[in-house]
């Protein structure tokens, strides 16, 4: 028990250890900044336009802004972000009112704060959006740590012996396995593991193996004998993705929390569209508005007021309280009847911790993406758990920590890691969908032990021309292309790099330009580097032959999870020191080659990159496998 103990302590000191870490970066890089600095940074949306206010769940104003400058500008908001809708005077940020990004479209943004009105400078003031702290995240972390201290019996401490101790999982037999033909075996295999769960289950999903459609498929099964399943991701782009894929098993899901995309398939899940589609909303919105209207009225009155004022005010405020209560308790009931209909309920891991689900336990959580997630996050979702399922790919990206004394301390090792390395029971899905055998197969000998398979439908895919190894190294040894650090931020890049790679696309428009019914094959081009990618954005968009094609340009660390048919990877690193950076994170690789289906290309210096062992071995998989080729050969 004292181990337990001890092991909880250390978490919440390495959570204490990236909080100010975190907070630190935050301010530090923040403070400095003047709004124009902040705008074009992507840091800064003003000025702003009030389009729209309405009342979202628990009588909590919700406003629709848009910006009018910088227009399509890249920037840093997303669903689920703490935010500030601040006063600008005089070129200076004065009182601001905190609130949560609900979703964002395009220039618009919809956010929800947890007040009922905005108060008059809103209307009457120069108003921006700025990043806040989110410090509510840590704040439930923290919450969940404290639990899992000061609860020593039930379930919790059952998950506790397990996870932290040196109880072992439980599985039953079962009498009646699944067996989808529409699944592979290996599919199957997780979907009869999941259902064969007494407590703790693991699915090991490497890159293009299904594990979406494994998952959804599993889901299915738990509601045919189960009354409801809740599942969660650590991110929202992660549970909206679910929420779809679920849905369209005619499945009833209740998305709970803000979403990444604004479309019908998402937005009729959520928990305020299926509020607003009832027949009793009408109602509520009606009576929210006619308390509104009070409490506006009470406060229209100019001071000092006589006596007949006072009253006259204190029964209009009275009356908008009571119209109010009337309305939280019929909103209240209405939600209830909506979560108690759902047979599945998504949300993130922290979303878990929502008042709405305050009470609420299911035989099965199901927590995708765990091996990108915080330890003390994916505690949250379990203890509303009889059972849980962890499901995710060790081998790809790690949650993001900051402070390097917690991520040496092991802050960034997550649950389903520390699962595998007890050598509980796990299931991995075998099957590759995605990519050629030769892009996988890297990845396969190093990480996956060769038991990945490419399925018969994608294992000779190339691209139907010439030029179409499935992959290719192009190598900048002897060449003098050296890494630089990007002006203001130190983030590096290499032009020259990019320059052999524009000329790669040059021949694939070239060869795509000869063939007859062929769409032009979706291009991505990947680096490690911000630094990169900013340079890249600007030479693209300068560019006439590339400008117009669509090419998507993101890091690494931002394209995990999708796919494209070429993937074009920069690694920027090129110094005499042969220091790769974070590159020495070998997942990050992983996650990069692995995004295509047709063909991946690898543009670096052999002369940095090979003195490290994992990037050796990837050089000599390319000499023996691939197309290795030299920068010169792109330079005649």
């Amino acid at each position: 028990m004292e181990g337990i103990e001890e092991k909880i302590r250390e978490l919440e000191k390495w959570l204490t250890l990236e909080k100010q870490e975190d907070l630190r970066q935050f301010q530090s890089y923040l403070l400095p900044l003047s709004l124009a600095e902040k705008r074009e940074r992507g840091y800064l949306w003003y000025p702003l336009t009030i389009l729209h206010q309405g009342f979202s769940i628990g009588e909590n104003i919700k406003v629709s802004v848009e910006r009018t400058k910088n227009k399509g500008k890249a920037h840093v908001f997303r669903a689920g972000n703490p935010i500030r809708l601040c006063e600008i005077t005089d070129q200076k940020e004065g009182t601001y009112l905190v609130g949560v990004v609900h979703f964002v479209r395009e220039d618009t943004m919809q956010i929800i704060f947890g007040q009922s009105f905005l108060p008059d400078w809103v209307f009457k003031s120069s108003i921006a959006i700025l990043p806040e702290f989110d410090e509510k995240s840590y704040r439930e972390m923290e919450s969940v740590l404290k639990t899992l201290k000061n609860t020593n019996k039930g379930r919790i401490q059952h998950f506790k012996e397990i996870l932290f101790g040196d109880k072992l999982p439980i599985f039953s037999l079962l009498k009646d396995e699944v067996l989808n033909p529409l699944l592979n075996n290996s599919q199957n295999d997780a979907i009869n593991h999941i259902i064969s769960s007494k407590d703790i289950s693991i699915i090991h999903g490497p890159p293009g193996t299904g594990k979406t459609t494994t998952l959804v498929s599993a889901i299915a099964r738990l509601c045919d004998i189960e009354y409801q399943v809740l599942v969660c991701a650590p991110s929202n782009t992660a549970v909206d993705l679910l929420t779809e894929r679920i849905s369209k098993k005619g499945i009833n899901v209740v998305r709970l929390g803000n979403i990444s995309r604004v479309d019908e398939d998402i937005l009729n899940h959520t928990l305020d569209y299926q509020i607003s589609a009832h027949e009793e909303s009408k109602a509520i919105k009606r009576m929210r508005i006619e308390a509104d209207a009070l409490r506006k009225k009470a406060n229209s009155f100019r001071t000092p007021l006589d006596y007949g004022q006072k009253r006259q005010k204190r029964e209009l405020l009275s009356e908008a309280s009571d119209l109010s209560t009337w309305v939280n308790q019929l909103e209240k009931r209405l939600i209830e009847q909506i979560l108690d209909r759902a047979q599945v309920i998504t949300c993130t891991l922290v979303g878990a911790a929502h008042s709405l689900l305050a009470g609420r336990k299911f035989t099965t959580v199901l927590i995708d993406e765990a091996a990108q997630a915080l330890e003390p996050a994916t505690w949250i979702p379990i203890l509303k758990a009889e059972r849980v399922v962890l499901c995710g790919d060790p081998f790809q990206l790690p949650p993001t920590v900051k402070s390097r004394d917690a991520n040496k301390s092991g802050l960034a090792l997550t649950l389903m890691e520390k699962a595998i390395q007890k050598g509980f029971v796990h299931q991995m899905l075998e099957v590759q969908y995605r990519g050629n055998e030769l892009i996988m197969g890297y990845s396969n000998q190093y990480f996956y032990n060769n038991k990945l398979l490419a399925s018969p439908t994608v294992k000779d895919k190339k691209l139907p021309f010439q030029d179409n190894s499935p992959v290719i190294f192009i190598d900048t040894a002897g060449t003098g292309f050296e890494e630089k650090p990007e002006p203001g931020s130190g983030s590096l890049y290499n032009a020259d790099e990019f320059s052999l790679l524009r000329e790669h696309i040059y021949r694939i428009i070239n060869e795509t330009q000869a063939l007859v019914n062929f769409d032009f094959p979706s291009i991505v081009i990947l680096s490690p580097y911000k630094g990169q990618i900013n340079y890249m954005e600007r030479e693209i968009r300068e560019d006439d032959k590339l400008v117009n094609l669509a090419i998507k340009v993101k890091t690494i660390d931002g394209f995990q999870g999708q796919e494209s048919d070429i993937v074009i990877v920069s690694l920027v690193r090129s110094n005499g020191k042969n220091d790769i950076g974070f590159l020495k994170d070998y997942r990050r690789f992983n996650v990069a080659i692995t995004r295509a289906k047709c063909q991946v290309v690898v543009v670096g210096d052999s002369s940095t990159i090979g003195k490290d062992v994992f990037f050796a071995g990837f050089l000599d998989y390319c000499e023996s496998n691939a197309s290795y080729r030299t920068a010169w050969e792109y330079m005649a």
